[in-house]
């Protein structure tokens, strides 16, 4: 699939209240960590920030993160609300005997999002994803680009002033994520996806070459065994879709070929998705006169256009 150079000219900072954050504290945190996620924990710098998945014994995604550290011993997962609580209680279940804290810390810290004026004024010029930079007590964590606009992600301790800026509404923010092309687990979508069904190999959220975690085998077979089935893409309607709605191929009305993972409003008009779905019906997404194949909802639901990726598929790692 080719990917999209396209620039959206987007500017401002929003409140991040749809996100909370999971704190892990102790000796034991890195190496708890590395043995949960699939993410190489072990080796994240102080001046780094990774995408990471925790995963069921099946290799399905229970939740993503937004991985970084305060310090050698203070780690942040920043993760969806939804699905906060329970993904903690997970956690918790296997601490055991590790040197470390695990807590619900949303209360404790404000997250922000950047993009455009606001995010040159804290960091001119060019920051590559998931770089880190600490200004004072913040963490300003440089996340893949959406539309085309860099964007960051400000944790500051509770109380803190915002960023300077003009206010930016939230779904813009959902928006630029989408079309970033990288979809975070949410409550709709629990236990719904192994790591490549959402191109997680493909934009860094999984380390191949660290030791195991949970679900580990399922998804290493996943990639090495066979060309994977499922991958995600990024569609455009110009009717609503929601997070965990069905999408169908019109040659096959009775099962569904995908499902959506992430959806936002365009500020152009219609709405853009990831969609999580089979690749013989993304390859067979554009009928003989050039209508659209997909369809949201039912096979005789609102159609979906296949769009570009702004980034490349890995084949193998």
């Amino acid at each position: 699939m080719t990917t999209s150079n396209s620039t959206f000219p987007v500017s401002g900072i929003t409140e991040l209240t749809h996100l909370g954050v999971i704190r892990a504290v102790g000796e034991d945190a890195v190496k708890f960590l590395q043995g949960q996620l699939t993410q190489d924990v072990a080796s994240l710098g102080l001046a780094e920030a990774r995408l990471a998945a925790f995963c069921n014994a099946k290799g399905r995604m229970q939740a993503s993160f937004v991985l970084f550290k305060r310090s050698p011993e203070d780690i942040l997962l920043v993760c969806s609300r939804d699905i906060l609580a329970a993904t903690l209680k997970r956690l918790s279940m296997f601490v055991m005997r590790a040197k470390v804290k695990l807590s619900d810390a949303s209360a404790e810290f404000q997250l922000y999002g950047l993009v455009g004026q606001p995010l040159e004024a804290l960091a001119a010029g060019a920051h590559p994803a998931w770089t880190k930079t600490d200004i004072g007590e913040a963490n300003l964590v440089f996340l893949s680009a959406g539309a085309g606009q860099p964007r960051a992600l400000w944790c500051t301790p509770a109380g803190s002033p915002a960023p300077q800026g003009t206010p930016m509404a939230l779904e813009l923010w959902h928006w630029l994520t989408v079309q970033s092309g990288i979809a975070m687990i949410s409550q709709p979508i629990f236990e719904a996806f192994v790591p490549q069904m959402l191109n997680y190999e493909s934009v860094g959220g999984v380390n191949f070459k660290k030791g195991c975690y949970p679900g580990q085998e399922i998804v290493a077979r996943s990639q090495y065994r066979g060309t994977l089935k499922r991958r995600a893409y990024l569609v455009h309607s110009e009717a609503a879709p929601s997070v965990g709605q069905e999408v169908f191929h019109a040659l096959d009305a009775e099962q569904p070929c995908g499902q959506v993972a992430a959806a936002a409003a365009s500020p152009l008009g219609g709405f853009d998705a990831i969609v999580s779905m089979q690749t013989s019906a993304a390859a067979d997404a554009v009928g003989a006169a050039g209508e659209s194949r997909l369809t949201l909802g039912n096979a005789t639901g609102p159609a979906l256009t296949l769009q570009a990726l702004p980034y490349q598929l890995l084949e193998s790692i």
